[in-house]
């Protein structure tokens, strides 16, 4: 019953008040085995009255306490005390821990250790299920143990009035929430194995329909059974096209294996012209995809297959896969070269455009995420990349500058290292970003020379100078002497002019013999100069 507005909830309880449960409380706690008697009465008056709904707790305690009356009194031999004393504790570590079992069987160890049970407790209960018997001096400390455990968790919690057994509410709760978390990712688990088994096998059932029609030739192909795949493909695509294109990129569909080429006719695999730079799809087996592509190429769905392209081609550059490369490279470059730009073909016919259209995925051009699309490219570096960041660039609605696509075309190759196929070519150094650096730098300090003084062409390596020096200066400290200069006596040095080294050049203007003066620059210059021999 519950009373109006936020009073606690009334409970029927078996005692007459609340001072007969004080009463039988301390007495079951007490050590006198009269006193423990007649609460021992007590309980069993009160399960009468319950029925079946008596407290657990109340129960088990009357178990154990029942035990030590009979340990004290005598009454029993040791075996006989052992049986008894494993029943009480069996009972109460099932009773106590049944209620946070879910549907899913959890240990009782880790249940027991939610409430605060020690695990020898549930250890001395397998011992007596399953094991050897335990001793009776380990029974009489159990008992010790878990009546004082009751008497904690149970007994002094009902001081303040009702009867509700709560001290295991909370982690009950929150077990259930786990469970329930369990049981819905389980679930989820299981509906999405459903489904990729469902994709997988739609997939497998239009590869043996393909076959059997290719066997079959022209005539008498099984029409019928493909349209009603491609119908249930198109279905599951609109329900969970991210899974069926990661299954279409497993190994045996879009990515073929050698049997399957072997089959087709495609030798290798490798297309008509084995080429990794600029990978091409063999036609047969692009026309061995098409009917189901043409059915799947909404942009949405489009749009989805090259960024998982993409992201697979990226796993690929951390473990290598040649042959998955080749063709995950291929799709990308069919996708992106169904959406090019439509030239003008002034004298095709009807037929002929017929003809060309055929093999294309999809006619009409698609919007393209051109900014993902290219720094998707750029992340996933392989020998192809170069190859299908020109498509893109070429395709991109509003193209960049010519010399921004040059550059980043160059960059993007040097990075990749791309050997193309072709005429062996002179043997070149392998460049790197810094050596373009480099390069640049050096192109702008010649164009910044010829623009100083045009006669200069000469390539001047000026790392091989010292800071102070020029090409071709000499190496007596005279030729450091200036024709005019200031007077500062501070500074006032002698020089010895030594006029052999200058004999054999016209004379400069006569010197006195008394000391020169020189100019702080001067002096500064001489020092450079003088230190760097």
């Amino acid at each position: 019953m519950k009373k109006k507005g936020s009073e606690k909830k009334r409970h029927v309880v078996a005692w007459i008040n609340k001072a007969e449960w004080d009463q039988v409380m301390d007495q079951l706690y007490s050590k006198d085995p009269s006193l423990q008697k007649f609460a021992l009465s007590r309980v069993s008056a009160w399960k009468a009255r319950y029925a079946s709904s008596t407290p657990v707790a109340v129960d088990c305690t009357a178990d154990l306490v029942r035990c030590q009356v009979l340990d004290r009194a005598g009454a029993l031999n040791g075996d006989d005390l052992v049986l008894m004393y494993g029943a009480a504790l069996v009972r109460f570590v099932n009773l106590i821990t049944e209620r946070q079992q879910g549907k899913v069987a959890r240990p009782l160890r880790r249940l027991a250790g939610n409430l605060n049970i020690p695990e020898w407790v549930v250890n001395l209960r397998h011992d007596f299920t399953h094991r050897k018997m335990p001793t009776l001096k380990w029974c009489r400390k159990g008992c010790k143990v878990v009546l004082e455990w009751l008497q904690q968790e149970y007994w002094s919690r009902q001081l303040g009035g009702g009867t509700s057994e709560n001290w295991d509410l909370k982690d009950e709760e929150e077990d259930e929430e786990e469970m329930k978390m369990r049981e819905d990712e389980l679930a989820a688990k299981k509906r999405e194995m459903q489904a990729y088994q469902k994709a997988r096998g739609l997939l497998v059932s239009y590869e043996k329909t393909q076959f059997e029609s290719l066997g079959a030739g022209p005539e008498g192909g099984p029409f019928a059974d493909l349209n009603w795949l491609l119908a249930e493909i198109k279905q599951f695509s609109l329900e969970a096209s991210g899974l069926l294109i990661d299954v279409m990129l497993e190994d045996g569909f879009l990515v073929p294996t050698a049997q399957q080429l072997q089959t087709l006719g495609c030798g290798s695999g490798s297309g008509d012209g084995p080429c990794p730079v600029e990978p091409k799809l063999p036609q047969i087996f692009l026309h061995f995809w098409l009917s189901l592509l043409k059915m799947l190429n909404a942009p949405s769905f489009i749009h989805l297959l090259l960024e998982k392209l993409f992201a697979e081609l990226k796993l690929l550059t951390a473990e290598p896969n040649h042959h998955r490369s080749f063709y995950v490279s291929a799709w990308i470059s069919q996708l992106i070269s169904c959406n090019a730009k439509n030239v003008a073909q002034h004298f095709e016919t009807k037929v002929q455009r017929k003809a060309r259209l055929k093999g294309r995925i999809f006619v009409n051009r698609i919007q393209m995420r051109w900014q993902q699309l290219v720094a998707l490219c750029l992340e996933a570096a392989c020998a192809s990349t170069p190859h299908l960041l020109r498509l893109i660039l070429d395709d991109m609605e509003h193209p960049l500058p010519l010399e921004t696509r040059q550059k980043l075309l160059q960059l993007c190759s040097i990075y990749t290292q791309v050997d193309r196929p072709g005429p062996a070519a002179p043997a070149q150094q392998v460049y790197t970003l810094e050596s373009l650096r480099e390069k640049m730098q050096r192109s702008r300090w010649r164009a910044a020379v010829a623009r100083r003084d045009p006669l200069c062409t000469d390539d001047v390596a000026w790392k091989n100078f010292p800071l102070g020096e020029v090409p071709r200066q000499s190496s007596e400290p005279s030729s450091l002497m200036v024709e005019s200069f200031s007077s500062m006596t501070v500074f006032d040095q002698l020089v010895e002019v030594e006029g052999a080294a200058r004999s054999a050049a016209p004379q400069p203007p006569a010197r006195t013999t008394q000391a020169l003066l020189w100019t702080s620059g001067d002096v500064v210059r001489l020092k450079c100069g003088l230190r760097l021999f």
